[in-house]
């Protein structure tokens, strides 16, 4: 079950018996990568299994820019990565696949594309699709609640789409520090090797995360992010 409080701090359920969870980022509006790391831990305490996509990337820089970048990183990690695009046919071959036979859940910030990416995937379905705003370029809300689809092909069932409100926030105060720790699977090798037992990887002498850092073994964005998420754990 991938749950998330509501603005009174309730858990609400977002969507069950899922198989995985794809964290849809685009060019435009621009991602927030603390955004992608809120989801991949919540992904990590759930049990399912997250799946980057990149979704515009006929509006990429032919180097693939600062985004390249950051999806190679989190490909480095060991996370599935997937490209789309609605500009061309073939854009959407490999979200295809990833999408064969489970049921998957879309989530991502306002305007990304996620309702775009499932009316092509379901041409029989209609979708309400908002544009940017053109003032901020942000994402409008179109999608107001989770909702499931049906994927078939010749008459055989395909696997499952659900689209799921598109948001700018992702709250994880129903986590404990341990658990958002363990959510950043880079730092698995180092968990434990700290001088003290009850280290809280900030300023202590002989941490082994923050050794790991400095080393370069551990990003310095993917760390201030995780530092960022257990600030809002606890907002001073």
């Amino acid at each position: 079950i991938l749950k998330r409080p509501d603005p009174r701090g309730q858990l609400k359920p977002v969507a069950a018996n899922i198989d995985q969870l794809l964290i849809v980022f685009a060019v435009e509006p621009a991602p927030h990568p603390n955004l992608i790391d809120r989801y991949l831990v919540a992904a990590e305490a759930t049990g399912i299994a997250p799946v980057l996509v990149l979704n515009k990337t006929d509006l990429l820089p032919d180097d693939g820019g600062e985004l390249g970048q950051l999806l190679e990183r989190y490909r480095a990690l060991g996370y599935p990565v997937v490209r789309t695009t609605t500009s061309n046919p073939e854009g959407l071959d490999t979200l295809r696949q990833q999408l064969a036979g489970r049921t998957s859940v879309f989530v991502g910030q306002s305007g990304v594309g996620k309702s775009s990416l499932i009316d092509l995937l379901l041409p029989d379905e209609t979708l309400r699709i908002g544009a940017l705003s053109e003032d901020s370029r942000k994402g409008t809300h179109t999608t107001t609640t989770a909702r499931l689809y049906a994927m078939r092909s010749d008459e055989v069932s395909n696997g499952e789409l659900i689209d799921s409100p598109g948001i700018r926030e992702f709250g994880l105060i129903h986590l404990d520090e341990q658990e958002v720790t363990d959510g950043f699977i880079e730092f698995h090798p180092y968990l434990g090797l700290c001088r003290f037992r009850d280290c809280r990887h900030r300023n202590e002498p002989g941490c082994a995360l923050l050794d790991a850092v400095e080393a370069g073994k551990i990003h310095p964005e993917r760390f201030a992010s995780y530092r960022r998420i257990l600030d809002s754990l606890n907002p001073q």
